[in-house]
């Protein structure tokens, strides 16, 4: 018989159980699956929105979005675009019940368990299709599976003492490859950001013109400083990288926009005798208009639209 047996809400970045539906089943299977969800808790924040853990005869599934996830567990033969019709339902009705405040200071665990009478009420409904609304689009939401299909995480892959440590980086089917942290679009471009970005360009391409300068000037005088060609160089990929982390999530990447700027700011304090203290004013401010601009983009919080 295909049917959901449990779910749980997880807060994804230290896997913080917030509400859980009241099973029970302690079968040596149910026990199982539940060292999974722990598992799987624990490393949501290295992993896709969407995913699916097939362990015999039983499915995990979660979707992430807004900071936590919503897990389930059901049956093998149960149909995939209920299971993920199913968390959609849930993700609505949390985000609509409690706000992002409520979940991001929460400390207790299962401060929220009275929403397991919504998961309870849902689950009942999703396993008996025949009182399911009518209401339902299950074609967009097939359509939406079949376009993104879920991450396929193997049991396997939760065998090393690491977690996640071993799953393979393209094997996110539907999205081609992906990185060793789970791909993120980021908020749109604001118009300071845009600013940021061209006036980084704009630096960029001064240090270049600079560096190839100060090439040229140490051919023709042999006494020249080679130190200056580098911190001219050194300044244009600065610039460059700073806008790759604009337009690009990557992993640590409030760390390496501090960093960058820390370099900008290096390359311009060695160049001071070959700048007046405006062009010194001018590159460092940019840089560090830039590294804001970069700690303001973050990841959107909602994940891929689920036809909410």
């Amino acid at each position: 018989m295909s049917m959901i047996l449990s779910a749980s809400v997880v807060r994804v970045r230290d896997g913080l159980p917030l509400s859980a539906s009241t099973d029970y089943d302690q079968s040596t299977g149910m026990q199982e699956c539940r060292k999974y969800f722990k598992m799987l808790s624990k490393k949501l924040s290295q992993l896709p929105d969407r995913c699916t853990l097939k362990t015999g005869q039983y499915n995990i599934n979660f979707i992430s979005s807004l900071g936590v996830s919503y897990m389930m567990l059901c049956t093998e033969n149960y149909p995939n675009v209920l299971a993920f019709c199913f968390l959609d339902e849930l993700q609505k009705e949390f985000i609509t019940t409690y706000n992002m405040m409520k979940t991001n200071t929460a400390i207790r665990p299962y401060c929220f368990i009275e929403f397991d009478n919504f998961i309870q009420r849902t689950k009942q409904r999703y396993n008996n299709t025949r009182s399911l609304s009518t209401k339902m689009n299950l074609a967009d939401m097939q359509t939406e599976i079949k376009l993104r299909p879920p991450y396929q995480i193997s049991v396997s892959e939760l065998g090393s003492s690491n977690g996640f440590s071993h799953i393979p980086a393209g094997e996110y089917k539907g999205t081609g490859k992906i990185s060793a942290a789970p791909h993120q679009r980021l908020e749109p471009v604001t118009l300071p950001g845009i600013v940021s970005f061209v006036l980084s360009l704009l630096c960029g391409a001064l240090n270049l013109i600079r560096g190839f300068h100060a090439i040229e000037s140490l051919l023709q005088n042999e006494g020249e400083d080679f130190s200056y060609v580098i911190a001219f160089f050194l300044g244009t990929a600065a610039c460059l990288y700073q806008c790759y982390l604009f337009v690009y999530y990557t992993g640590w990447r409030n760390a390496k926009s501090f960093l960058t700027f820390g370099l900008i700011c290096l390359c311009n304090m060695y160049l001071y005798e070959l700048r007046n203290l405006w062009q010194l004013f001018f590159h460092v401010t940019v840089g560090a208009f830039s590294t804001l601009q970069i700690r303001l983009r973050q990841p959107q919080g909602k994940s891929p639209d689920y036809n909410v």
